[in-house]
C-alpha cells in the first residue's frame, strides 16, 4: 500500500515515541508485509529471531521492538508494539468505509461495462471498457477491474484478507487489509468465486486468465497471465502462480510457496511446496505424475510383497 504523500521518518518517531536508528533524512512512500515490501516501504518485526530477515528485506524504515544495528541506507523504529503501530498507519491511509449505496459515487465506471441488477460496487473501485459484472456480485474497495473482464454472479472480489495476529493471551485481532484486489484486461471469472484482497499489498489476476465456479483465492496471490483453473481450486494467502499455469478440478495449494510457468497440477491434488515450471504434476503431496504414478504402483504391490515375506 502507498501513502498519497511521503512521511518522513523522523515525523514518524516523534508521532509514536520511538526510538530512531539509522538514517533521520528517509522518508517512508508506504507500507507492506515482509512477502511484497519494495524499496521506501515500512515493515516490521516484533520478533527477534525475524529481525535480520526484515532488515535485510527492501523495506526503507523497519518497526521493531529491540535495538538492532541498523544496515546503510534505512532506519528503525524502536516501538513497544511494532504491530500496533503498523496496523494504525494502515488503518489511517485506508480506512473502514462501508457501503451506502449500491454502487458508489466514487466507483469509476466506463459507460460500457454493463453491471447487472444486485449488484454492490464499494468506493474506489475501477472497472473498464466492455467488462461485465453479473447479478449479486460484491465487489469491493480499491478493487481494480481491466477492460473486456467478466465476472459471473454471486461473487465476493475484494473481501478481507484471512489475517490476525495472535496475542499473548491467546487471542487473535484483525487486521486491517489495505491491499487491493487487481484483475487485469480479458479475464473471466465463473459463479461463486471469493477473491481476498492482500493485507497491505495486491491479489493479482494476470491478463487471459480464466477461473472457473467455486474458486478460492487468499490475500496477496499473484497469478500470471493466461492461466486457467477448474472448478474448486484453493489457494493459499501470498502464493505466486506463475504465467500459462493449469490447475484441475479441487487443487489445494498452500500459502507461500511458487508454481512455475507452464506447470499443469492434475485434479484433486495437493501442492505443499514450490514446484517447477514446465511439468505435470499429481497427488498429494503433489509430485511430477510419472513419479507419481511409480510410487502408486509400489504401493499397490506391498500386499502381495508382505504376504511373501518369511514369517
Amino acid at each position: 500500500m502507498k501513502f498519497p504523500q511521503p512521511i518522513l521518518v523522523r515525523d514518524l518517531a516523534q508521532r509514536f515515541n520511538a526510538q530512531l536508528l539509522g538514517d533521520a533524512t528517509l522518508a517512508a512512500t508506504g507500507i507492506n508485509e515482509i512477502h511484497k515490501v519494495e524499496p521506501g516501504d515500512i515493515a516490521f518485526s516484533d520478533a527477534p529471531k525475524y529481525f535480520k530477515k526484515t532488515l535485510e528485506s527492501a523495506a526503507t524504515v523497519v518497526l521493531l521492538n529491540e535495538a538492532a544495528e541498523c544496515p546503510p541506507g534505512k532506519a528503525i523504529l524502536v516501538v513497544e508494539n511494532p504491530f500496533e503501530v503498523y496496523d494504525s498507519l494502515i488503518r489511517e491511509h485506508r480506512p473502514f468505509e462501508p457501503a451506502t449505496a449500491p454502487i458508489s459515487h466514487r466507483a469509476s465506471i466506463h459507460p460500457t461495462a454493463v453491471i447487472e441488477p444486485g449488484v454492490v460496487i464499494a468506493a474506489n473501485v475501477s472497472i473498464g471498457a466492455h467488462s461485465y459484472i453479473q447479478a449479486n456480485t460484491y465487489i469491493g474497495e480499491h478493487t481494480s477491474i481491466g477492460a473486456h473482464v467478466c465476472i459471473g454472479p454471486n461473487n465476493s472480489i475484494g473481501s478481507d484478507a484471512f489475517y490476525y495476529k495472535k496475542l499473548a493471551d491467546g487471542s487473535f485481532k484483525k487486521w486491517r487489509s489495505g491491499g487491493r484486489v487487481i484483475i487485469e484486461d480479458h479475464v473471466d471469472i465463473g459463479a461463486g468465486c471469493t477473491i481476498n484482497k492482500g493485507v497491505s499489498g495486491d491479489t493479482v489476476i494476470g491478463a487471459g486468465s480464466k477461473l472457473d465456479c467455486q474458486i478460492h483465492i487468499g490475500h496477496g496471490v499473484v497469478i500470471g497471465k493466461n492461466c486457467l483453473m477448474a472448478a474448486q481450486v484453493g489457494i493459499g494467502g501470498k502464493t505466486v502462480i506463475e504465467d500459462n499455469v493449469v490447475l484441475y478440478g479441487q487443487v489445494g495449494v498452500i500459502q507461500s510457496i511458487r508454481i512455475g510457468a507452464g506447470a499443469v497440477v492434475l485434479a484433486g491434488a495437493g501442492v505443499s511446496k514450490t514446484l517447477e515450471g514446465g511439468k505435470t504434476y499429481f497427488g498429494g503431496p503433489a509430485e511430477e505424475v510419472r513419479e507419481k504414478y511409480r510410487e502408486i504402483a509400489a504401493v499397490k504391490q506391498l500386499p502381495e510383497l508382505l504376504r511373501k515375506w518369511p514369517k
